[in-house]
């Protein structure tokens, strides 16, 4: 008998659906020389402080740190979750080989392998199944191709160097600030990833909070209805003049004199789309456009994974094999009826092989997260939203760039030289399946003026003026920019292949980000204000009581990430870190 742990009963459904385990019993399904039951997450935990010494329970700082010589495992959760405990205990001792079904990724890996030591079943034969989507073809696929779990044995090490260093840092740093500033009852969380995330928040908050204002002076003119810059020396860094008599000296110089324009630049700029989303993009973009949360995004995302519409959306990867690129033009063409319009526009019988979309380098665990080309009925608003995105953006991949014409004018007055920027939409190219803000949002562009036609040597009046400023504070996180931060180690990078470099060492992983935030909310140390995220007081204080800055260190902690990454690549010592 094969016994096939999934990590919830949804999911176990499908998969004994297609082993024909078709008899439905108390915690499982049977048929066909298989059983195939669940999980509910993580059945089995750590054990607590007290578990090994009935003395830790109380929180002394004198028994700090306390970190066991051997970790040892619990069942964890309600009487429910400790009764399907006992059931995959009874299955697995009585299986012949067993097969671990659960998530294909670091925190499946932990819960099938904590699950198998707990219930004393380490020495079975046991196989992975690595399910990339949940249809029925990929489902065949996975289990005609299962590993020998030996395979993952760097996966699970990486996954229990995570879980144990989260407890060796959480547990003793809670208990520590908890004793050292105990007031009112107020439980002091701190966490490995948690607590640099919200010193982040903090520290942007004080950037705010601590911001002057400072008054800056431009020279401008319109020349033809065109806006014109001054361009020459005596601007304070990107700014215009820092004292306001340099500026009107300037204007005094060009107000009666003709403007005269010198040279006339055109050049074609090309922009292409944006890649396919893993789940940190996705969840940056419903942020960006619907203001929805990473954990909405997260909910919405699984649902649509379970009811086979996408591919698995826990993923951090935003290319595709290139074994998949038939199976693309298939569910592309499937979804033509969705989007008549937009996917009418593709050649699928000669669909680009770029490897902007398909790059076997740059595929981890898992690929971009793309529609299946199951058409889906009716589907709540939040799931729509998601689901039309994943859709739209599969569609813009394969659309030709947007060109664009820029025109720079430059020209003088009384010998200081002014410039005037513009563009015109050749090709809209990619930009055409988006609203036109969302089009600037994703090409990074700022809306341009239109410029008529210059030509150098022509000359007339103008209207120059000098226009007063000031320098504005930095904006407050939002969910969308949190997780572009969290992603970098708390570096602020816009580059996108800079960025793809630092996501080996981002806070957290993609599945777990949106807890994360959820975690901060829940405990009371950030809040939301519209769409922005806010420390609390509470927050704030937490922050201000750690000394030590390593436990607030985004750096520190995009450092550990990046081990576990290499762990998982067999290249770093589980037992040195």
């Amino acid at each position: 008998m094969k016994v096939v742990l999934a990590e919830k009963p949804s999911v176990a459904r499908e998969l004994a659906q297609h082993l024909g385990a078709q008899r439905k019993c108390d915690g499982w399904f049977e048929g066909k020389g298989y059983q195939v039951t669940w999980a509910f997450g993580h059945l089995a935990a750590l054990k607590m402080p007290d578990d090994y010494d009935p003395a830790l329970k109380q929180w002394r700082l004198e028994t700090l740190p306390f970190i066991p010589a051997h970790f040892e495992l619990k069942v964890a959760g309600d009487q429910g979750a400790r009764r399907q405990f006992e059931t995959i205990k009874k299955l697995f001792r009585g299986a012949d080989s067993l097969v671990c079904a659960t998530d294909a990724g670091r925190e499946g890996e932990l819960i099938f392998r904590y699950i198998v030591v707990l219930s004393g079943c380490e020495p079975k034969p046991a196989q992975r199944l690595w399910l990339n989507s949940m249809t029925a073809r990929a489902i065949k696929a996975a289990f005609d191709e299962l590993r020998p779990i030996a395979n993952y044995d760097q996966l699970y090490a990486a996954a229990r160097c995570r879980s144990e260093a989260d407890w060796i840092v959480g547990l003793n740093a809670t208990r520590n600030f908890t004793v050292r500033f105990a007031t009112g009852g107020v439980l002091w969380s701190v966490g490995r990833v948690q607590t640099p995330v919200l010193a982040m928040i903090v520290g942007r908050d004080d950037e705010i909070r601590h911001f002057t204002a400072k008054a800056y002076w431009d020279l401008m003119t319109n020349y033809r209805d065109v806006r014109f810059s001054f361009s020459g020396p005596g601007t304070h860094e990107r700014h215009g003049f820092a004292r306001e008599a340099d500026a009107q000296a300037l204007l005094a110089k060009v107000a009666n004199a003709p403007l005269t324009v010198d040279k006339v630049t055109a050049k074609e700029e090309k922009s292409h789309p944006p890649g396919l989303f893993d789940l940190t993009s996705l969840q940056r973009e419903m942020n960006q456009r619907y203001a929805l949360s990473a954990q909405v995004t997260l909910d919405a995302a699984q649902a649509l994974y379970e009811n086979k519409l996408i591919t698995y959306p826990r993923t951090d990867s935003r290319h595709l094999p290139a074994s998949m690129h038939n199976e693309v033009r298939k569910a592309l063409g499937a979804l033509s009826s969705a989007q008549p319009d937009a996917i009418g526009k593709l050649n699928l019988d000669k669909l680009p092989n770029s490897t902007r979309v398909f790059d076997d380098k740059k595929i981890t665990d898992h690929h971009a997260i793309i529609p299946t080309g199951q058409l889906p009925r009716q589907l709540p608003a939040e799931q729509r939203k998601v689901f039309d995105a994943i859709v739209t953006r599969l569609v813009a991949v394969f659309y030709p760039p947007c060109v664009k014409a820029v025109t720079i004018v430059e020209a003088k007055a009384a010998g200081l030289p002014f410039r005037a920027r513009g563009t015109r939409i050749v090709d809209a190219g990619w930009t055409r399946l988006y609203p036109p803000n969302k089009a600037e949002k994703s090409d990074g562009s700022a809306h341009e003026q239109l410029l008529p036609v210059f030509k150098p040597g022509e000359a007339g009046a103008h209207e120059p003026r000098v226009e007063r400023r000031q320098t504005q504070p930095p904006r407050a996180f939002n969910e969308s920019s949190l997780l572009g931060a969290m992603e970098t180690a708390g570096r602020l990078v816009e580059d996108g292949e800079l960025r793809e470099a630092l996501k080996e060492k981002g806070l957290g992983t993609p599945a777990t980000r949106a807890s994360m935030i959820e975690t901060l909310l829940g405990r009371g140390y950030i809040e939301r204000e519209k769409n922005a995220l806010k420390a609390t007081d509470l927050g704030r204080y937490l922050i201000a009581i750690i000394a030590d800055p390593r436990l607030k260190s985004a750096e520190l902690t995009g450092e550990w990430e990046g081990k576990l990454k290499r762990i998982e690549k067999g290249v770093q010592d589980a037992g040195e870190f």
